[in-house]
């Protein structure tokens, strides 16, 4: 039995709404209708607790039947089997596929933007979210700036085609708060130097420096989804959270989003090492007057505070090329963006023979003219 989901849709028209990152606002692109968060999360706050109702009953119902044992079906239940789930669009009733960390998506037979409401209940739901700022027409123009000059870059990477698939993703992250207690030592060094009319003398100074005190930090983010490679993840923060605000379904039609399936403590060891590199780093800012200055050690003690669970969004281009997997990633808010290019050897074997030819071409030159 498929479950229930929620479409989005304009309360003039019935068309589709996507939230717009640009105006704050959920745009029909039909009826060119426009309507705050506040107002569609009233109108929809009723229908969205429907469908998750109606999704646990439907696996309450499953459950029951499974156990009662009447019917034996061989085979096995694929789609509970590749941790799948199933679910019916509103608007033209196809069954999609889903696997159980979606909680945003699209019909792919109807195009309209559609939440799972069941996935972000309870104890999933989020915290925050920080909504898309960048659109597709921005995130493409950047991927298309970013491939240019790339003159070995395979061709289908600058495709048209291939950069009309980027999507845009809310990701899950924790972000932690807490403290870090550091003690750090350094090896310091002053050197000054005399002139005379005969020599240039020259004093090296040696000190011991310790430096001690307390960095306290707010929402460092760890993704919290296991599909996510953590490298480009930090790479495209930060997010300015200024513009954090309470979570609503209402600002997801339009993208993806999935819940976290890594626990927070599962996290906490990472969120611990970037808490105290960056305590660390800070304490080593405030030594200064030396000439040279070497680490000799230091400690860190972290004390963990709060965890809250955030969606932030993140425009991405996943490719497979040659059996490797290639990720393009922008911040969905502020535009920054990390990228994995290949090279297309047929290309470097042209430049390559290119140049080959060239440097023949000048020998060939050089020894007639000798």
């Amino acid at each position: 039995m498929a479950d229930q989901i929620s479409n989005y849709q304009c309360p003039s028209c019935t068309g589709p709404l996507r939230y717009d990152g640009k105006t704050g606002r959920l745009q029909c692109d039909y009826c060119g209708a426009s309507f705050s968060v506040q107002e569609i999360e009233a109108l929809y706050k009723d229908k969205d607790e429907a469908a998750a109702a109606a999704s646990a009953q439907a696996q309450a119902q499953e459950d029951s039947f499974s156990a009662e044992g009447e019917w034996t079906v061989s085979g096995q239940n694929w789609a509970k089997e590749q941790g799948l789930k199933l679910y019916n669009c509103p608007s033209c009733g196809a069954e999609l596929v889903c696997d159980e960390t979606t909680a945003a998506t699209s019909c792919p037979y109807c195009g309209n933007p559609s939440i799972v409401p069941g996935q972000l209940s309870d104890m999933l739901k989020p915290d925050f979210v920080i909504p898309f700022k960048v659109d597709k027409e921005d995130a493409k123009a950047a991927l298309k700036k970013y491939y240019r000059g790339k003159k070995l870059l395979p061709r289908m990477f600058s495709d048209q085609n291939h950069i009309e698939e980027i999507k845009g993703v809310y990701v899950p992250f924790w972000l932690v708060d807490g403290t870090a207690d550091v003690d750090m030592r350094f090896r310091g060094t002053r050197v000054s130097s005399v002139t005379t009319p005969n020599s240039i003398i020259t004093t090296t100074e040696y000190y011991n420096v310790q430096r001690s005190g307390t960095v306290r930090f707010e929402k460092i983010p760890v993704d919290a989804s296991s599909r996510m490679p953590d490298a480009h993840m930090d790479a495209i923060e930060p997010f300015d959270y200024s513009e954090l605000k309470p979570f609503s379904n209402a600002y997801l039609p339009g993208f993806m989003a999935n819940k976290y399936d890594v626990e927070a403590k599962e996290c906490y060891e990472r969120a611990d090492e970037r808490a105290g590199n960056t305590a660390a780093d800070l304490m080593s800012q405030t030594v200064a007057g030396y000439s040279t200055l070497v680490s000799q050690g230091r400690q860190v003690r972290i004390r963990r505070g709060k965890v809250s669970y955030a969606l932030l969004p993140v425009w991405m281009l996943s490719t497979r090329w040659n059996g490797e997997n290639f990720l393009f990633a922008m911040n969905g808010q502020t535009g920054k963006l990390i990228g994995d290019l290949p090279v297309a050897r047929s290309k470097v074997m042209g430049w390559y023979t290119g140049i080959t030819a060239a440097v023949t071409a000048l020998m060939a030159l050089f020894l007639y003219f000798l």
